[in-house]
């Protein structure tokens, strides 16, 4: 018996053994990978690189509006910020990729990583202000990184991109510049190098406050860039845009016939930015808006420009929502927008904007070499261009009254044909360049008017930055006491996490540890 309970017992310890065998490495899931190519994690990191149009951002731009609270609003009641360290974390994880599989040290991706992290990191800090930089994402230092000032953020990303465009230019000329996974550029890191400056030249503009600061040298480095081409390559049109291209099955654009039947009319235009395009007498109208039904009705012609009115932003909801349904206002293009599934791509920077970029410098003084009167008519000539619209005839399209509800079919619009004259338009008082004050304003007004549904929030950071548009505020619409606010919150995760690093940014900055979103972060002062 006793024999009996002595083999039992070691069955039994053979069987420990070999359970502790078989437990062993049951933690890890053989269906998720360890390791991935840096190419794939490429491809991830660009797809979050671009923002999507006609959401929340677009309509903190003052592009468009909700007239329908259930699926949105105006409002301006910011709360934590979105921030993207987890997509740099995978920036970092395709270096280290990269490295893996015996790459040298400096590679297109580790040259392509510099130019990532410096855009991920300007949203962050154009959003909330000081942000952990020099301490995050390294865990084995610290879980609780502390904040970095604005100054020191922007230092660094005018570092980084410094040395993304160094790097870059010894890759392409040492012929070692392949890599996989790009979404945009066919894999051309030439390219990237161009994108690289001109992304520059958008972070040196939104340091304009800070012009005359010496160790930033914001004025100095712009002119460095615009002045020595063959040093800094640049865009030299709409075929060099960096540009998401939306398809019909995985990234459908974001109108689309799909979403036609639930929001049709629970969205339609903003003043701000309608009722500008309209007062400078812009075809663009005609392509973004529809005409306000009820103008047509009373004899309005639809294609005068006087047919397309936009909603105060700042409008009480339920009143935008009673002037729509009585066709008070413009609702989006149906043709352009809602036709098919790929409407047009979304341009995440792009040559106009770099053309006004530098019309601003120029206006500024900040470019001796550079003719503000130039690059402003540029932009706007290379805007016009990217949307199709000609000298002379100009094909229009607008739903008509009764349809019977395919979108895709020609027969349910009425057609009509506008002359547009660029070199009159130019030469109008209202677009007409000057190198005064009304001079900037138009450059930044045609800016603005070229980022509609393209840049992210690069509409309501100018605003912030300059004034310019004229935002609609003040009204019910608006939230936050009618003021639109100058930053958003730290997020919950830093609350909970990185308490004491917060709180001591927040002293910093503002003079509390009350985080308010009305704050005015280093960049704007």
């Amino acid at each position: 018996m006793k024999k009996l309970i002595a083999l039992a017992a070691l069955a039994l310890l053979g069987l420990s053994f070999h359970s502790c065998e078989t437990m062993e490495g049951l933690d890890q899931d053989p269906n998720r990978p360890t390791q991935v190519t840096p190419d794939l994690l490429l491809n991830g990191v660009l797809v979050e690189l671009h923002q999507r149009g006609w959401n929340d951002v677009s309509r903190f731009n003052q592009y468009n509006a909700c007239n329908y609270n259930y699926y949105g609003n105006q409002e301006y009641n910011w709360t934590g910020a979105s921030w993207s360290y987890t997509t740099l974390k995978n920036v970092v994880k395709m270096e280290e990729e990269a490295a893996r599989l015996g790459l040298p040290e400096k590679n297109a991706y580790s040259a392509l990583a510099k130019y990532l992290k410096a855009t991920f990191y300007y949203r962050m800090t154009m959003l909330s202000g000081d942000i952990p930089m020099s301490e995050a994402l390294q865990p084995d230092v610290t879980l609780t990184p502390k904040y970095d000032t604005q100054k020191q953020v922007f230092l660094n990303i005018l570092n980084l991109l410094d040395e993304a465009n160094s790097d870059m230019a010894d890759l392409i000329a040492n012929g070692n510049d392949g890599f996989n996974g790009d979404i945009y550029y066919g894999n051309d890191l030439s390219m990237y190098r161009k994108a690289n400056n001109a992304f520059t030249l958008r972070v040196l503009v939104a340091l304009s406050k800070k012009a005359d600061d010496a160790e930033l040298n914001v004025k100095g480095r712009f002119a460095a860039i615009v002045n020595n081409p063959s040093q800094y390559p640049l865009f030299t049109s709409n075929g060099d845009n960096m540009e998401f291209v939306h398809n019909a099955t995985f990234n459908k654009y974001p109108t689309s016939p799909d979403n036609y039947g639930f929001d049709a009319l629970r969205y339609n235009m903003a003043a701000t930015s309608l009722n500008a395009l309209a007062s400078l007498q812009d075809p663009r109208t005609f392509l973004f808006a529809e005409p306000a039904a009820a103008l047509v009705a009373a004899g309005t012609p639809a294609t005068s420009y006087a047919a397309f009115v936009g909603a105060p932003s700042d409008e009480d909801l339920a009143d935008m929502s009673v002037k729509v349904q009585n066709g008070e206002y413009s609702l989006y293009n149906r043709y352009r927008w809602y036709r098919g599934f790929t409407a047009e791509n979304t341009i995440v920077l792009g040559y106009a904007e770099q053309c006004f970029n530098i019309a601003e410098a120029a206006h500024r003084g900040w470019v001796s070499g550079a003719n503000a009167s130039t690059y402003y008519t540029q932009g706007i000539q290379a805007v016009h261009d990217w949307y199709g619209i000609v000298d002379g005839a100009n094909t229009v399209r607008f739903l008509k009254a009764t349809n019977d509800g395919d979108l895709s079919n020609a027969a349910n619009y009425d057609v009509y044909t506008v002359t547009f004259d660029q070199a009159a338009y130019l030469a109008s008082a209202p677009v007409a360049y000057s190198a005064d004050a009304a001079g900037l304003t138009k450059i930044l007004t045609q800016r603005y008017l070229a980022f509609f549904q393209n840049g992210g929030w690069e509409g309501y950071f100018q605003w912030r930055r300059t004034g310019t548009p004229s935002f609609d505020e003040g009204g019910s619409g608006t939230g936050n006491g009618g003021v639109i606010p100058k930053r958003f919150l730290y997020p919950s995760t830093e609350v909970t996490n990185n308490t004491d690093a917060m709180n001591e940014a927040l002293q910093r900055q503002f003079g509390t540890t009350s985080d308010n979103i009305n704050h005015e972060m280093w960049v704007i002062k």
